[in-house]
Order: structure tokens, then sequence, then C-alpha cells
């Protein structure tokens, strides 16, 4: 269990990180809007003052469930960056993939090396020995 005056430094803290509570109007809502992207905290009213008052209340609220462990994995999930990573996927450690970059060619060449792939290891031998000269 969280003491009162743990929750009230980690709301000081909190406070401080969020700065001034600068609430915003919804026209769909028809209500004033105040959330912070460091805490998944949202509260809305029906004045601006109304919202700068219990912002704080809410806040309180949240970090008291978050140091007595109360909240769901998904509110405050940490990732590793990763995104949708599995293991074992991707190339398989220590293979090298062949250099390439991306050159235009006349559309005939291009459709002569599709027809005939096993004519590169040639055209690679001629280029070299052209470099050479």
């Amino acid at each position: 269990m969280a003491t009162k005056k743990e929750i009230k430094q980690h709301l000081e803290i909190a406070l401080k990180e969020i700065g001034q509570i600068t609430p915003w109007y919804d026209r769909s809502f028809k209500n004033w809007i105040f959330s912070h992207p460091d805490y998944p905290v949202e509260y809305a009213g029906d004045t601006k003052d109304e919202v700068i008052k219990n912002y704080p209340i809410y806040l309180y609220d949240f970090i008291e469930e978050r140091l007595n462990d109360n909240l769901n994995s998904l509110i405050e999930k940490e990732t590793k960056g990763r995104g949708g990573k599995r293991e074992g996927a991707g190339r398989p450690v220590g293979t090298k993939k062949e250099q390439k970059s991306r050159i235009y060619l006349p559309t005939d060449l291009v459709s002569w090396f599709k027809q005939h792939p096993e004519s590169i290891p040639q055209v690679r031998k001629l280029i070299q020995k052209q470099r050479c000269i």
C-alpha cells in the first residue's frame, strides 16, 4: 500500500512533467478536455477552471493505483521497441546478401536478363575485363 505522502510526492513530480494544465474545447463532445501523452489520464468538464481544478485529482487516483499495482498490464505496457518482431524471423545470423543498387536499363535489356539469368556472371566477367584495360 502506498502512503499518502508517497502518492503526493509522485503527484508533484507528475505535475512538474506535465507543466501548465491548458484544456482545449472539443466541439464534438461540447466539453473542455485535458490529457497528457505521458499519463493515461483524461478529464473533461464544462469549464476550463473545472478541468484545471479536477485533473490533478484524477491524476492522484491514477498514481495511487499505479503505486498499489492495481493497473491493467495494457495501460502501462513496457515495450522494447521491436514492434511485431517474432523469434526466428528474418535472415539467419551469419548469412550475407549480395549488395545491390538500382539502375535503369532499356526494357529490351531487362527482358533479356530476365529470360537469361545464367548470363549475369558472364556479363560481370566482361565488365571486370573492361575495368582492367
